[in-house]
């Protein structure tokens, strides 16, 4: 942050009436001057309405002028309840998400020419969503790392694990000047009602990923969450760390969020030591009764994650 005599720097916030965009966004109006973008305004009057999914760059480049940092929230759903919405065949939900990582380009390209300093993009933990299908809900890995080679068994996840490698692109300098490029893997920010979690949930229809149900189901999402507060902590600390120059120099940074979770399957060591990240909530805690009833009553508790 600057200081208190330096005028605030400009922050674009794009899809920011979307689920994310209602969490982060309060917090960036309390340090930013805050530049918001979204598909639609809902009836509000601090948002304006681009369709980034369609645009082409020359309607974007005077709207990134004069930015510091680009927040990037905004993202078509590849079907009509989710991404994961089964009445969508999972090889036909190619296109739209194609259709996104056309949308990052325009938001590299737009933020490149316009001289924005840094990108935060809201990538997402389904970018390495094979490893947790295969192997952590197997029991044969403990945590995912940051680090790893982002490999995806679904087209959502394929999709964000392009963003980040189109971010490297654009970070390590080859298009004419470094843009600085963070991708925040977002995990569950939501919260989270015992009741929704049964031992008798059937399970997950097949072909496709194997996620997990029923009481399964419970432990991934409680080493998934992420409260408010810490989202809105990790972005702020993503927009304002000084130096995200990786071991190699390149200002690319892939983090996870989620909060100080017990349960945590997926490694917070980037986000602590190059953000300096302390989140503050652990879901263990937040939902103590819920885990109270179904994971230390019941018989079929065994083991921090998986049936």
């Amino acid at each position: 942050m600057p200081s208190e005599s330096a005028q605030p720097p400009v922050v674009l916030v794009t899809g920011a009436n979307g689920y994310m965009g209602r969490q982060i966004v309060p917090a960036l109006h309390s340090r930013y001057r805050v530049r918001l973008v979204d598909v639609a305004n809902a009836g509000r009057t601090d948002i304006e309405v681009i369709d980034l999914f369609q645009a082409d760059l020359s309607s974007l480049i005077g709207l990134f002028e004069g930015v510091d940092t680009v927040v990037h929230l905004a993202y078509k759903h590849s079907a009509p309840g989710s991404n994961y919405d089964g009445s969508v065949q999972a090889v036909d939900k190619f296109e739209v998400e194609f259709g996104n990582l056309r949308m990052a380009q325009n938001v590299y390209r737009a933020a490149l020419d316009a001289g924005v300093r840094r990108v935060v993009v809201a990538s997402s933990n389904h970018a390495a969503d094979w490893y947790e299908h295969t192997l952590v809900h197997q029991g044969l890995k403990d945590v995912i790392d940051p680090y790893e080679l982002p490999l995806a068994d679904n087209f959502y996840g394929w999709s964000k694990a392009c963003y980040e490698h189109l971010g490297f692109v654009y970070a390590c300098g080859g298009l004419g000047r470094p843009l600085e490029v963070v991708q925040v893997r977002i995990g569950a920010p939501r919260e989270l009602d015992g009741g929704d979690y049964s031992a008798d949930e059937p399970p997950a229809p097949k072909p496709g990923p194997a996620f997990p149900t029923g009481i399964a189901r419970f432990k991934r999402d409680l080493g998934a969450w992420l409260s408010e507060r810490d989202a809105q902590q990790l972005f702020v600390r993503c927009i304002e760390t000084e130096n995200i120059e990786n071991e190699h120099g390149v200002p690319w940074q892939v983090v996870y969020g989620i909060s100080n979770n017990t349960r945590a399957f997926w490694s917070l060591i980037s986000a602590r030591q190059v953000f300096g990240y302390r989140p503050v909530d652990d879901s263990e805690v937040r939902y103590a009764a819920a885990v109270q009833k179904l994971l230390i009553e019941s018989v079929t508790a065994g083991g921090r994650v998986g049936a």
